[in-house]
Formats: C-alpha cells, structure tokens, sequence
C-alpha cells in the first residue's frame, strides 16, 4: 500500500466520534407513506410527471429534471399518488413533494434486484453517463451535484485521475465506511465503470488510516484480481477536511485546482463512495437511485445505526429504530456537525443528501459565549484554502460583497474549520456563508447583463 499522503493547507482534527462504525447496515422497513421531495439535488428541481391516484413501481420515474443542472426523481416504493403537496423538509422551508401511499413492494420491469455481481461493463461511454442521467444519480456525500453533469469532460480536456472519496473526515458519520466493507466488489466494479465513463486510465481510492481495516481488505481485492487494474488504494492522514474535493486532489496527486476553476482542470475526476456504488447499480443492474445508507447517531442515542433507507422515508422513523430522540438532545442535525445544517423538526424526508440524522446532547451543543476577535490568526491557519477567515467575517458583516470577491470568498468550501479552532467562539462560518450567497449573487447579476 502506498505512503499516507496529506494536503499541505491548515485543517483541524475535530474529535472522531464514530460511534457506529462496527454496526452492520440493515435494511430499514417500508413506510406506509413516503414523502418524496422534488428538489433532491443542487439545482433545479424537478417537475412531477404523476398526478393524483397514479398508481407506481418502485424505480419508476416521477419527476424529471428541469434544465442541465437538475436531477430526474423516482419511485421509492409502489403504491398509489395520495398527492402533490407542500412538506417542511431539513431546510426548514416547505417544498414540493410527492406523497405515496406504499402497496406492496412491486419493481419496475427491466430492474435487476438480484445481489448477483455483474462485472462485465457493456454500456458505452455515452451510454454511461445517459444511464446516470436518466437514474438520477447525484453526489451522495451532501453537495447533491448532478453526477452525470460532473462526467462530461469538455473535449478540451483529460482525465487522467478517478478520485474516489472514500475519506469519510466528517466527525460521527459511518455510512461510505459499512457501505466499503459490505459491497466491496460493487463499489470497485462502480470504480471500473466511471473510469470508463470518462476514459481515465487510473483510478485512486482515498481512505483516511483510521479507517484502515477497509484500506486493507480494498487492496487485497485489488491486487487478487486483475480485472480491477488501474485502481489503487491511498491512505490519507485522518485530518479534517481530508475529504473536501480540492484537498483529496491535493492529498493524491500534489495538484492544486486553480481559483475558480473545475476538478477537471487538474485532469481529476472526484466521486464519493456511496456515488460511486449508486452508479454501478445503475449502469450494472439498471436501478434509479431510490435508496441510500443512512447514519443515525449521537452520544447519548442507545443504538447507533446504519440504515438502508427508502428515499422519502420521515426521519423520525429512524430515530425511533435507533432508540429513540434522547431526552438531552440539544440540536438535531442533517449530516456531520462540521458541514451539516440544523433542523427544526423531525418528521422531515429523508433525500438522496442524507447522509446522516445527527442527535447533539446539551454538553455538544450548548451555545459557546462569542467574544471580539483577537486577531490571533488561528482561523487562517486552519484554513484548507488559504483564506483570511477574519477578514471575509468582517467583510461580509458590513455587506461589502465586491470586497469578499476580491478577497477569494467563492473559495470557501465551508467545512468550518475556521469556526472550529476560533478561541473567540465568533461564527465565522455563518458569516462567511452568508457573504458566498450574496457574493454569487452579485456576480451572476453581472455576468447576465
């Protein structure tokens, strides 16, 4: 196995807590309803195509995508359209969604749900990526980004390197690492395809080491195998944000994605893990993406888990499977505590983003006293992009959005390493989040006069 390699920029080491890691995956029982949202990726959503007292399959379209970045949304369960309606979802804002009444548990024909492996790749390159397209797959780390968008390389460039993000660095979640023990030969036959794909002639697994036991076993798969030649495993040092798609470039390859600009630019291609085996069930066995493992965790939560969920599936039932909403919990969290959002309810969808349903007790969560800056500049030292937390804080505070775009602010990839290691407890990340939102708004505003 390769040397542990690192990106060189700032980083923090919150503490791991990954308190499900040893829980096997299990298959989480069908709802009688299922809510499933029509936004499901970053970008438009989509348009339903159903109405009321459809009857559906599991895996039939419902929804399809509306414009180039936006993702086509399927059938979880079978049953019937109870209706087209409004749902709080984790965004805390109501959206459309579609509910669906569950009768049975009936496929669409043409669905390979067998777990017999199929390696042989016969789909061509274009064909690839319209079976990704047509199957609405999207990054299943959070950014939800449509994946078949992110596989059409420009004809002016290369892909030299498949990235495959295995890092896992948020704190809590589990659910690529079970993913990578359970279906190991899936996932590297979904490695295969997307090489293919995007006619890369290598492709990189990056683990961080305390994940080591899955490096292992992916190597011995590896190199006892001829058919998975091209792929290597690398370990990568358990720092946060090993995982951010610039800092897994930089770890890997000693490349840099210039300010600005696409993966690609670097002649990289990065996938997350659960993407990448939601792709081999849609090229290898013709299956949308209707369902996703789940991580319902949290310090006082009596049984951490990882579930194979029903997009649509209410979170609630979930917590429920895990043991129940702790009586001490403070703040309920969609995702990791470093990158995910806060919600205010519990009933909400679950969606192909979902990586994780995070319960924080009181300890974690109590509000921190926030003090004036001290100019220390641990926030730039923390800093996996080089930027001047400090400065952007302010600069967004006074709404002096040309000077945040001076000063690099559509950089930030609001991993909240800044906010982390601040002495004053300033949230720095919400300030700078803030003046991203409306420092894109600004420069799409121009760019469309």
């Amino acid at each position: 196995m390769n040397p542990i390699k690192t990106f060189p920029k700032g980083g923090v080491h919150p503490e791991e807590n990954k308190l499900s890691s040893d829980q096997p995956i299990i298959t989480f029982e069908i709802p009688k309803q299922v809510i499933i949202p029509l936004g499901q990726c970053l970008g438009a959503p989509a348009e339903p195509i159903v109405a009321k007292g459809d009857k559906v399959k599991v895996g039939q379209l419902i929804a399809t995508a509306k414009g180039f970045i936006s993702a086509n949304v399927h059938s979880s369960v079978s049953g019937t359209v109870n209706k087209i309606d409004e749902v709080m979802d984790h965004t805390g804002y109501r959206k459309p969604a579609i509910f669906i009444d569950v009768e049975g548990d009936e496929w669409l024909e043409g669905i390979d749900t067998s777990d017999t492996l199929v390696k042989d790749i016969t789909l061509s390159r274009q064909e690839i990526i319209d079976r990704i397209k047509q199957h609405g797959i999207v990054g299943l780390g959070g950014a939800t980004f449509p994946t078949y968008v992110k596989l059409m390389i420009p004809q002016d460039k290369k892909a030299e390197y498949v990235i495959i993000n295995a890092a896992e660095c948020e704190p809590y979640l589990t659910c690529d690492n079970r993913l990578l023990l359970e279906k190991p030969m899936e996932f590297l036959v979904g490695v295969k395809v997307i090489m293919k794909a995007v006619d890369a002639p290598k492709g990189v697994i990056g683990i961080e080491v305390n994940k080591i036991e899955v490096a292992k076993k992916l190597d011995e798969i590896i190199k006892s195998d001829k058919y998975f030649e091209g792929i290597e495993v690398q370990p990568l040092k358990t720092k946060y944000p090993q995982g951010g798609e610039k800092q897994i470039i930089k770890s890997i390859t000693g490349r840099e994605v210039p300010s600005g600009k696409l993966p690609i630019e670097t002649g990289c291609v990065v996938v997350n893990v659960a993407s990448t085996f939601a792709i081999y069930e849609a090229v290898q066995k013709n299956k949308p993406l209707v369902y996703r493992v789940v991580t319902v965790t949290g310090k006082s939560v009596k049984k951490p888990s990882n579930f194979l969920v029903r997009i649509g599936t209410p979170a609630n039932m979930l917590i429920e499977a895990a043991g129940g909403l702790p009586e001490d919990t403070a703040n309920l969290i969609n995702g990791g505590p470093m990158m995910g959002k806060s919600v205010s309810v519990t009933t909400f969808p679950t969606i192909k983003g979902t990586s994780g349903i995070l319960m924080l007790n009181e300890k974690d969560a109590q509000p921190r006293q926030v003090s004036n800056c001290i100019r220390c500049g641990k926030c730039v030292q923390a800093c996996p992009m080089g930027l001047e937390p400090y400065l952007l804080n302010r600069l967004a505070r006074q709404n002096n959005f040309e000077e945040t775009e001076k000063h690099n602010i559509m950089d930030c990839i609001e991993c909240g390493s800044c906010e982390f290691t601040c002495p004053a407890n300033i949230p720095l990340a919400d300030y700078i989040r803030y003046g991203k939102n409306k420092t894109g708004q600004l420069i799409r505003s121009r760019n469309q006069k």
